[in-house]
């Protein structure tokens, strides 16, 4: 088969790193891809957002089966486009990447069928957001309706805070909403889905928040591992029956079956399992340790959801965990500054278990340089988290990027009983 991935980010990189291994695949593609990508793919100038671009694509180089990575061409439509013009695409239809598209839609569809998740109230004029703020108090989380990557959500902590999330988060749209604040342990949990049956996958959780200690603003993850050892096979099930069961069924009884990945933000509450949101697409980074996990071949999984037939189908994980760290540009999230070079990144590869995923590099007169916020995906597997973790910052010592800066704390979850 000739296989198509759009994107061109760290979690793009995974994705043809596991298809590149798959004995289906004959040829594979990417659009617009990366440098890292170029070693696995042929990386071809065409933009994710380029519609008209990725079907010439697909009509030159007679493609079998498209995987669309970010989650912003998916809520354009272009899965439908794609298929519309006979090319089979892994990833929801429009209709159905509202469920990220939307954060208002998913909290209507979560209300109109008893989904547990936070109270919440929607809101396009900000003066009236802003009093309800006032009426309810503080701790409480302003989101973005729309798409903003990752960085459109505030748990504001006091007043001034709340009205100056409100204000920024305009940015990405008048749409709000504002919710509950929950409180509780992170959890992120992924499936495939047919349209009908769901295939869940190992679990992961990340890291939000820009600095050690989970301090500063939200981004878009500065890191994750996998598996969660919070996410019990009890709470699991919780989750299928109470959340992703009830979601698919929803989604397909309102004229929006949903198929592709369908990735769960959820809250350990001691009220159970909540819904905190949903994205339509692998996590980014979580994409990178689940791929270093999974045993089995990618490829035909993605295509028996596509082709609604995922019953039956079962995938195989590695026991050994893997921890990702994310190394990103001087200012992200606000502003990362772009263009420094990066050196060293051949020999952190050859740290023991590591593998880097690049996310925003570019090549320039021979150098690898920062390109993006998120720049490297150092990430590596071992027997339990603490040695994954040990050998990724072994490898991130071994690189040459002064530039550059990371969390040193990823993975404290799993190895630390209580918070420091």
């Amino acid at each position: 088969m000739r296989i198509l991935v759009i994107g061109s980010g760290g979690r793009e990189h995974a994705l043809c790193w596991a298809i590149a291994a798959s004995p289906l695949c004959d040829a594979l593609f990417c659009a617009p891809g990366n440098p890292g990508i170029a070693e696995e793919a042929v990386t071809v100038p065409v933009s994710a957002d380029d519609v008209e671009g990725i079907l010439a694509l697909c009509r030159r180089e007679r493609i079998d089966f498209v995987v669309i990575g970010p989650e912003a061409p998916l809520a354009a439509g272009l899965a439908d486009r794609l298929e519309a013009e006979g090319f089979p695409a892994f990833g929801p239809s429009e209709a159905a990447a509202a469920l990220e598209g939307s954060k208002g839609f998913t909290k209507d569809l979560c209300a109109r069928h008893g989904i547990p998740t936070a109270a919440y109230r929607r809101f396009d004029d900000p003066e009236r957001a802003r009093e309800f703020v006032r009426e309810k108090g503080v701790p409480i989380v302003i989101k973005a309706d729309g798409l903003a990557a990752g960085k459109g959500v505030t748990i504001a902590m006091s007043g001034p805070e709340a009205v100056a999330a409100i204000d920024a988060a305009r940015r990405y749209g008048n749409a709000l909403v504002i919710e509950e604040f929950l409180e509780g342990e992170e959890v992120s949990v992924f499936a495939l889905v047919d349209g009908t049956h769901i295939l869940l996958l190992a679990s992961a959780q990340d890291h939000k928040r820009v600095g050690d200690g989970d301090t500063g603003p939200n981004t878009g993850g500065m890191g994750a591992y996998s598996p969660a050892p919070c996410l019990t096979p009890s709470l699991e099930r919780e989750v299928m029956e109470k959340i992703l069961r009830p979601t698919v069924a929803a989604m397909k009884a309102e004229g929006r079956p949903f198929k592709g990945v369908l990735y769960a933000g959820l809250m350990l509450t001691a009220r159970g399992p909540m819904l905190i949101e949903y994205n339509v697409r692998f996590g980014d980074p979580e994409c990178q340790v689940l791929m270093l996990r999974l045993k089995s071949d990618l490829l035909p999984a993605l295509i028996a959801a596509r082709d609604g037939v995922l019953n039956d189908f079962d995938l195989r994980w590695h026991e050994e965990a893997a921890l990702t760290v994310v190394m990103a540009a001087e200012g992200y999230p606000e502003a990362p500054r772009k263009g420094s070079v990066i050196e060293g990144v051949e020999e952190a590869s050859t740290v023991e278990g590591v593998k880097i995923f690049h996310a925003g590099t570019a090549m320039e007169a021979g150098h690898l340089i920062a390109a993006g916020g998120r720049v490297l995906n150092v990430t590596a597997v071992g027997r339990d988290v603490r040695e994954a973790r040990d050998r990724a910052y072994a490898a991130i010592a071994r690189l040459h990027w002064p530039q550059g800066f990371c969390r040193h704390d990823i993975g404290w979850r799993a190895i630390t009983p209580e918070p420091r």
